[in-house]
């Protein structure tokens, strides 16, 4: 078992620090039970850090002592790992467009997965399964746009999208219109008016 854990931790310090690493990835090494309870030990230990289910993830060292890689970072990885799209929720989204000064106090991130929550030392990071049109155009500035948009909802989205008209470069307002179709009927009414109008 200490020759599995000693497998695992040097694959895990070849990868790059915040990088995610799954039991399931590491099968070559041991068999699943085997594997399971050496990234447990590992984390117990400090060496990694326990993300979810099976997901442990490598700590970012520094010369202040190691910490749990940044939410962004975390979530990066996560999606490249998992295949999924994981994109900021729509509150996020309006406020980086200037669309709310509302600041977001939790971290919720939309994504294709399921719904779980995810532990990044004493930070709990929600992800929440969203409808394809909402993960249109991922972390593009139109998709942004349209996350804003659905988290406004029906009643201040024409009022939002007159000013996201104003901020958005043209081809990324282009790009939004263009998904349109894609959209609840709100909503595609209301980029159809904006686009139009």
């Amino acid at each position: 078992m200490q020759h599995l854990t000693e497998h695992i931790l040097a694959h895990a310090e070849r990868l790059s620090e915040g990088t995610p690493l799954a039991a399931k990835s590491l099968l070559h090494l041991g068999s699943r039970a085997g594997v399971d309870q050496a990234l447990s030990r590992l984390a117990e230990r400090g060496q990694l850090i326990r993300a979810g289910r099976g997901v442990y993830l490598r700590p970012v060292t520094s010369r202040f002592g190691t910490r749990a890689p940044s939410v962004e970072q975390a979530v990066e990885a996560l999606a490249a790992q998992r295949g999924e799209v994981i994109v900021s929720n729509g509150a996020a989204a309006a406020n980086a467009l200037g669309l709310t000064t509302q600041v977001p106090v939790r971290s919720v991130y939309l994504t294709s997965g399921r719904s779980r929550t995810m532990t990044l030392g004493r930070q709990s990071v929600e992800l929440r399964h969203a409808p394809r049109w909402q993960l249109a155009l991922a972390d593009r500035p139109a998709g942004q746009a349209v996350r804003a948009l659905a988290w406004l909802g029906p009643e201040k989205a024409e009022a939002a999208l007159q000013a996201l008209k104003r901020k958005l470069p043209p081809t990324a307002f282009g790009e939004l219109v263009a998904a349109a179709p894609q959209f609840p009927t709100w909503l595609a009414r209301s980029v159809s008016k904006a686009a139009h109008g």
